[in-house]
């Protein structure tokens, strides 16, 4: 992108949703109660013929450096600092305050080029606000309503009079627009190749989308801070203070990892307010495009019936699953804590058999490599392919071993097999009557491709197709 751009003022003045309108789509959580963005959120922005990098911030406020608006404010200013222009709004339905002044000195003092913004000017009354706007003493405000896309020629025409037509249209020539969706959408793994012995390489240059989840307060933003090497998320003691789904990008040995923080998921009984409610959503919603997912456990309280519920509900999804133990730093007889883990992962967690779990402190940074590693292990299996021959091969062989049953007198016969899909792998089995095979014996097959093909900790499918009956309508006359 050629400029950055971020988006300042007090909270509830409509910055989020600026955002959504400029990105065109709606990423930042919006809602009428103040204060729902406490995060700074990247997007690549559209304005007319304008292409930019925009920065969501919290509403700025007055407070002491300790507390949670504090930090909050630390995160809006080092936005402030890292963009090349503000865009400072203002309620032009609710007009000024002593705080719309506080900031604007602030927004002065820096330097910068600023576009002061009156938002919501489409209200009755509001030009009493727009012309109080002139008092900031950063021009003349531009009128819009980021609701219902309002003013954003004008707005557009303000941000290159700012900046200047070099720097507004500078167009950088490797740039290739990055977007909230699957980058690998469509890519599976060789899905639809009909040579039997294709067996396809694991591609470990392309990105990697990685999404952290788990109950609130298990140091999700503190142990994404700690892989980026600075205080980019907002953290503190305080459950639930993340709420958007925050992605952040940066390199681990040459790969480049795209990893989305997530807001705290409790038990659904106890998510009430609206906001939670969005923010679990938005959670899902990153699980749902990420690729890998590392759940994260507080190993202090690990095992809680949450974290269980948190990893089917990441498997059912279909997607390479890791656990992470965090706060290890606070254990007191490692070894013997996690031989007990390992024996608890096994036993409350028999879907999953296998899966990865690494002991990790994003306090200290104790784990981190070994976790990265893990990370792309289990990508690898998630991606994996295997050929028709070998399968069929191996399913004549797990017969011979355990013969599917006999119902009603009659043997169910296993005839071919084949993969139709990586990302999760998923397979097809046809055989005769289908709808009689036990779920034992589905449990049997899948633990044997885990155990034979070496694919621990992901989930794996496997759908029966019965051979139609050619002479089935003769008897149905009957």
């Amino acid at each position: 992108m050629s400029f950055t751009v971020a988006i300042v003022g007090r909270p509830n003045v409509g910055k989020s949703t600026l955002f959504n309108r400029l990105v065109g789509k709606k990423l930042a959580l919006v809602d009428d109660t103040p204060g729902v963005t406490r995060d700074r959120r990247p997007g690549d922005a559209k304005l007319v013929d304008l292409r930019f990098r925009i920065i969501d911030t919290a509403g700025l406020e007055e407070a002491g450096p300790d507390t949670l608006e504090g930090r909050m404010r630390a995160q809006t200013e080092a936005a402030i600092d890292e963009a090349d222009l503000s865009l400072f709004v203002v309620d032009a339905k609710t007009g000024l305050t002593p705080l719309d002044k506080t900031l604007g000195e602030m927004l002065r003092r820096r330097g910068k080029p600023v576009v002061l913004v009156a938002n919501k000017s489409e209200a009755r009354g509001s030009d009493s606000g727009f012309y109080d706007a002139y008092t900031l003493g950063l021009g003349e405000p531009v009128p819009i309503s980021a609701e219902h896309g309002q003013g954003m020629i004008d707005l557009r025409d303000a941000i290159v009079e700012a900046l200047g037509p070099e720097k507004a249209f500078d167009e950088d020539e490797d740039d290739e627009a990055e977007t909230d969706v699957d980058v690998s959408a469509g890519s599976f793994a060789g899905e639809g190749d009909s040579d039997e012995d294709f067996e396809p390489a694991y591609d470990d240059t392309k990105p990697l989308r990685v999404a952290i989840v788990g109950r609130p307060n298990a140091g999700k933003s503190t142990l994404i801070n700690r892989f980026l090497g600075e205080d980019r998320l907002l953290t503190g003691p305080e459950a639930g203070i993340t709420r958007d789904s925050i992605s952040v990008e940066w390199d681990w040995r040459g790969r480049t990892i795209k990893m989305f923080d997530t807001a705290g998921m409790r038990r659904k009984a106890r998510v009430q307010e609206k906001l939670e409610k969005l923010s679990v959503a938005d959670a899902l919603r990153a699980i749902r495009f990420a690729e890998t997912v590392v759940i994260v456990f507080d190993a202090t309280i690990p095992f809680e019936k949450q974290d269980l519920q948190i990893v089917d509900l990441v498997l059912r999804e279909g997607r390479a699953a890791v656990l992470a133990f965090n706060k290890w730093d606070l254990v007191e007889d490692p070894q013997a804590f996690l031989t007990d883990l390992r024996e608890k992962t096994e036993r409350l967690l028999p879907q999953a058999r296998g899966i990865r779990a690494v002991p990790i402190s994003g306090q200290t940074g104790y784990g981190l490599d070994k976790l990265m590693q893990n990370i792309i292990d289990t990508d690898m299996v998630w991606n994996k392919r295997i050929s028709t021959a070998r399968l069929n091969r191996w399913l004549e062989s797990s017969q011979i071993q355990h013969p599917p049953p006999a119902v009603s007198g009659r043997r169910i016969r296993l005839k071919y097999m084949t993969q139709v899909k990586a990302r999760p792998p998923a397979f097809m089995i046809s055989c005769t009557r289908s709808d009689a095979l036990p779920e034992s014996y589905v449990r049997y097959l899948i633990n044997g491709l885990r155990a034979d093909f070496q694919m621990p900790g992901v989930p794996i499918r496997i759908h029966f197709k019965s051979a139609e009956n050619p002479y089935e309508h003769k008897r149905k006359k009957r």
